[in-house]
């Protein structure tokens, strides 16, 4: 069985709750895959340079600095520094943009009905899974960021939680897989202002319900809607939780039907 987990940017951009985050995944048994955010990092830079972050449903608009500065932090800093970590954990890891072995291949999103810029879709054919079998058949653990490519010397900026399920759908076609989202909540909130609301699981008929509620918003959008991607095209299981959960079961579970 191989694990996909993300991990999100608050966790990423809190050093304490990296390392300890990385160490949980090092124990993580089985061959395993780790995609990597860094909006908040990516966020605060741009504020840095005089530039104004823009987010449209969860989703950042990236032009062309937009794309200069989150290549630098993504493909830079945090894929590099957690894979620093992870080979402090005895983690053989290597730390990927699409580009790097060409391991995924996307599409600029077209600018109707938003144009979200230097945006990057994915579709069945993205990921290039017999490269990364290579790479986990010989121990090395693939750290993935947000970075991608189009073939045609572009890079592409794409939703991490979107890579996320991509992947784990290419290698489900070839071996069990799970998915794993984690972040800085114990999992899905009923009540985003209480802690404790953790929804144990959610249906796609949950799903349409807290989205009419207006109970799940901004990046739980894209992150939910991930998730059943990669439940209803052969994944395994998929569970969002907190990050110091990796190794428990606590969390929501994604349920296919209800």
């Amino acid at each position: 069985m191989i694990n996909v987990i993300k991990i999100g940017g608050n966790i990423v951009d809190n050093d304490a709750l990296l390392q300890q985050f990385v160490k949980d995944f090092a124990a993580v048994p089985g061959p395993k895959v780790l995609v990597h955010g860094g909006g908040v990092m990516a966020s605060r830079l741009q504020k840095q340079m005089g530039l104004t972050p823009k987010m449209i449903n969860g989703r950042r608009v990236t032009d062309e600095a937009t794309l200069r500065i989150v290549t630098m932090v993504y493909g830079g800093w945090c894929g590099k520094h957690i894979t620093s970590l992870l080979q402090a954990e005895s983690c053989n890891a290597i730390s990927l943009s699409g580009c790097d072995g060409n391991v995924i291949c996307g599409s600029k999103r077209p600018a109707e009905p938003v144009d979200y810029g230097f945006a990057g879709d994915l579709n069945e054919k993205s990921v290039n899974a017999d490269f990364l079998l290579v790479l986990l058949n010989q121990g090395i653990t693939p750290v993935i960021n947000a970075i991608t490519h189009d073939k045609n010397g572009n890079l592409l900026n794409t939703n991490a939680d979107t890579i996320a399920s991509t992947v784990a759908v290419a290698l489900a076609q070839k071996t069990p897989t799970e998915l794993t989202f984690c972040f800085e909540k114990d999992g899905v909130l009923y009540d985003m202002e209480d802690d404790s609301s953790v929804i144990a699981k959610i249906t796609p008929a949950d799903f349409e319900l807290l989205k009419a509620e207006g109970r799940v918003a901004d990046g739980m959008l894209p992150k939910l809607t991930n998730a059943f991607t990669a439940i209803n095209q052969g994944v395994s299981s998929v569970i969002i939780k907190h990050a110091r959960n990796i190794n428990l079961s606590y969390g929501t579970v994604i349920c296919s039907h209800s």
